[in-house]
């Protein structure tokens, strides 16, 4: 991290100091920086002068005292409060009173660390990302006391160096870790449910929804041995808040070793570094196809009926299903379950579909079953889902489908960081699409979906769970009963 910074400081047109505690890392990282230069060069992608100038831009510092006329000190050092302090009450004793110190803390408070600060007025987050030369954005947060010019000055920095700043209050996760809390943690709760497998879970998300990487994919690729711990430090530093609460799964590998591609095997094995992923369910072969009935309750009932008719399904339209038809349901929230007992369906034949998505907006569709739906029954609907070629995933029963409940809670906790104050809604879906690489910003992705659906999936499964990890956010529940178009023009 801390070489990406300094490429990044350098090709902004500043002068450099590297220091370390280990002598030989500033000298490797060096080599480094100069490697990287030359290789750029290599693909006419620099010229050789401007890489030489690069390479000349750069120097390795033998003590603290020779950075005494740097403006600016970055730290990237151990995720440790009482050594960030130590460093910083050092460095503040050796630079001008006009030299600014930042951290790159991804989950300290801003405030904590300069606490022991005599001057904590020129002290501020400055938040990179992995790779930081790749990852276009910077989070600049601002502790108590941060003067607001200092914030203005790092925002003006990270534009020369081609990045995208977004300004952050001192709050546990600040702006990205902090949105990104749902991801995980809601596929983490559905795998424990026993719903569906981690490649399922994948699956789904990405060809659903359109994330780039599944959750475990994600998680694989960061480790365990940093994602948990910022899962644990997010939710302790919110006092045991219930949306943030981290998983005895991920615990339990983080123990065990299982970090990911780093060890050669996480949510998923690897070999030779490539992931190995267990092969998806065959289509059954069904001899006879039972008629489908759809629930009037259904969620886009009309567009479900006319799907069904594009794949060729006999369709009961009567006021109550055969006693041979297959009962479909479309519930936002509500688990299979409680939809058939409510709607006095047989259980037995019903199945239930996800439908908070236009069809034709995906690449899968998702069943569920109850706990007692025929083997026959969920063979037929995934047979008939699967005539067009689409991909299918059945998974089992719970309180709203995959995509519904991380979709609804990446919206929910974006809309509690605007009810927070924490940033601007413009700032949260730039830090959110640069940082995290969602397919749309959360609150953009609430509008996508519909607010009303979101917050119904909210609220349905509140009552399902019991659980105070679904309340919707207050900011979302006055924005969503209106339309989140208020959030674009916010934006």
């Amino acid at each position: 991290m801390g070489r990406g910074i300094a490429q990044l400081a350098v090709q902004a047109g500043s002068l450099v100091k590297l220091f370390d505690l280990q002598a030989d890392a500033g000298v490797t990282a060096k080599a480094a920086l100069a490697a990287q230069w030359d290789k750029l060069a290599a693909k006419n992608r620099l010229d050789a002068a401007t890489a030489a100038d690069y390479k000349a831009r750069v120097s390795n510092s033998q003590t603290l005292n020779d950075l005494a006329d740097c403006d600016l000190i970055v730290e990237a050092i151990v995720e440790r409060l009482d050594v960030k302090q130590a460093l910083f009450a050092e460095l503040e004793a050796l630079v001008s009173p006009q030299a600014a110190l930042a951290t790159n803390t991804s989950s300290l408070s801003v405030t904590a660390i300069a606490a022991q600060l005599k001057h904590p007025g020129r002290f501020a987050g400055y938040h990179f990302f992995n790779p930081a030369p790749l990852m276009k954005v910077v989070e600049i947060v601002s502790g108590l006391k941060t003067q607001t010019q200092l914030c203005s000055q790092l925002a003006d920095y990270a534009r020369q160096m081609g990045h995208t700043p977004v300004q952050a209050q001192d709050t546990p996760g600040f702006i990205v870790n902090h949105a990104g809390r749902a991801y995980g943690t809601e596929a983490l709760r559905i795998v424990s449910e026993g719903i569906a497998d981690f490649a399922t879970i994948d699956r789904i998300l990405r060809d659903q929804a359109g994330f780039k990487l599944g959750p475990f994919e994600l998680m694989d690729l960061t480790g365990l041995d940093v994602s948990h711990p910022v899962m644990e430090s997010v939710y302790h530093q919110y006092y045991e808040e219930a949306r943030y609460r981290p998983s005895v799964i991920t615990a339990q590998r983080l123990a065990g070793g299982l970090l990911g591609r780093k060890t050669g095997e996480g949510f998923y094995p690897y070999v030779d570094g490539v992931m190995q992923v267990p092969p998806e369910a065959a289509v059954p072969d069904v001899a006879e196809m039972p008629p489908f009935w759809v629930s009037p309750r259904a969620s886009r009932r009309s567009e479900l009926l006319e799907l069904l008719k594009k794949l060729g399904a006999k369709i009961e339209t009567g006021q109550s299903p055969s006693p041979q038809a297959l009962t479909l349901v479309a519930p936002l929230g509500f688990d299979i379950t409680t939809v058939a007992v409510v709607e006095r369906l047989d259980p037995a034949r019903t199945v239930g579909i996800d439908m908070l998505i236009d069809d034709a907006n995906t690449k899968r569709r998702v069943l569920a079953t109850n706990p007692i739906t025929r083997t026959d029954m969920r063979d037929a609907a995934h047979a008939m889902f699967s005539r067009d070629g689409k991909a299918v995933s059945v998974i089992r029963d719970s309180g709203g489908f995959v995509t519904q409940r991380v979709v609804s809670s990446i919206v929910n906790i974006a809309s509690d960081i605007c009810q927070q104050g924490i940033c601007s809604p413009k700032d949260l879906e730039k830090a959110v699409t640069l940082g995290l690489g969602y397919p749309l910003g959360p609150l953009a992705m609430g509008d996508h979906y519909g607010p009303t659906n979101v917050l119904e999936v909210l609220f349905n499964m509140q009552t399902v769970y019991g659980d105070q990890r679904y309340r919707p956010s207050p900011w979302l529940r006055r924005r969503g009963a209106i339309g989140l178009s208020l959030m674009h023009e916010e934006i």
